[in-house]
């Protein structure tokens, strides 16, 4: 009896130490979050811009993760960045391009994954209040809408403009947001041009309230405005706060590329289903036909694309006189050492 106990105990406790050697590198992979607890400001979370974010959120991939994530809404990027640098929100969901503008005011800040690979911005005059547009010029001493006066749809605005010959001050910015309220702008007349994103733009040019003269919701428009890959939507924070929180940002980068990976074979049924019913804007075909349009602009990994930054400062560089394209480290406004982790992980 003593000897088959002795079997057992030694059986059992091989057995043991075999699952010990299966689990051992599970814990090991989960590093303890430096912050499971955080909160990401976001301009505009019902824009297709942030679908990813969206849909990490409501499937559950940053609770996945260890993580309990708060998303404070803001009507643009430039009020969520606000956020950010005032100390109220952890982690900003915003525009590639808002790095750049902060590194040149000596403001260090790094996106640590992608979400959008060309800015899903288009522009458009309205039918209503200039039938007869035929170019730029026509613009001066109008009201343009953007989501928020100093977000990228401004960004996108004002390269447009000095394009045309026109600068930014030739014109007046209304921060309309980017949902129901930017159609009620531009519908009402309150405005006679928008600089907006999806699904906003593809609503107000399917019903003919917009005549667009610039698109950068394709990778083919992207290419022609900006003259190379255009990295857009990102999730980006303080560089000491990405130094600090290695495995809090590890695991923020894993929610999203489960999200782009999810988004990459997701049908119009399940963006439906995932998505908050108020972000329709009460039209689900025109919604789909907007995923449609900007599908392809999603990243589909995560990763900065190595041109990317370069064309973002020649952009910006080229309308905004305090930028100082010789003074921006273009290897400091990002890292893909996450993203690539996680580009690894759940193979996007």
């Amino acid at each position: 009896m003593a000897a088959m106990l002795t079997r057992r105990s030694f059986q059992t406790l091989a057995a043991a130490a075999g699952a010990a050697i299966v689990v051992a590198p599970a814990l090991r992979a989960q590093a303890r979050l430096e912050k499971p607890r955080l909160s990401i400001a976001v301009g505009g979370k019902a824009a297709f811009y942030y679908l990813p974010l969206t849909i990490a959120e409501q499937l559950g991939y940053f609770k996945e993760e260890g993580l309990t994530v708060e998303i404070a809404d803001f009507a643009g990027g430039a009020r969520a960045l606000q956020a950010v640098v005032g100390g109220s929100a952890d982690v900003c969901s915003g525009a590639f391009e808002h790095t750049i503008n902060l590194q040149s005011k000596n403001q260090f800040f790094q996106s640590f994954v992608l979400q959008g690979r060309a800015p899903q911005i288009a522009v458009g005059v309205s039918t209503r209040n200039l039938p007869a547009y035929q170019s730029v010029a026509d613009l001066r001493g109008r009201k343009i809408g953007v989501s928020a006066p100093g977000s990228s749809t401004n960004m996108v605005a004002n390269l447009v403009l000095s394009r045309g010959g026109l600068k930014a001050s030739d014109v007046s910015y209304v921060g309309v947001g980017v949902a129901a309220g930017a159609l009620t702008a531009l519908r009402s007349g309150q405005i006679d041009a928008i600089s907006n994103t999806d699904p906003v733009m593809t609503m107000l040019e399917q019903k003919g309230d917009v005549k667009i003269i610039s698109d950068t919701r394709t990778l083919k428009g992207t290419q022609e405005v900006f003259g190379g890959p255009m990295p857009a939507a990102c999730l980006y924070a303080p560089a000491e706060f990405v130094q600090k929180n290695p495995h809090t940002c590890q695991a923020l980068a894993h929610a999203i590329v489960h999200a782009l990976k999810w988004l990459q074979t997701a049908g119009p049924g399940d963006i439906i289903k995932a998505v908050p019913e108020a972000f329709l804007l009460g039209d689900r075909a025109l919604y789909l036909a907007s995923f449609d349009k900007v599908r392809e602009s999603i990243s589909p990994d995560g990763l900065v694309p190595a041109d990317g930054p370069r064309t973002a400062l020649g952009a910006i560089a080229s309308f905004d006189t305090q930028v100082k394209a010789e003074r921006i480290d273009l290897d400091k406004l990002y890292t893909n050492e996450f993203a690539r982790r996680a580009k690894d992980r759940f193979k996007a």
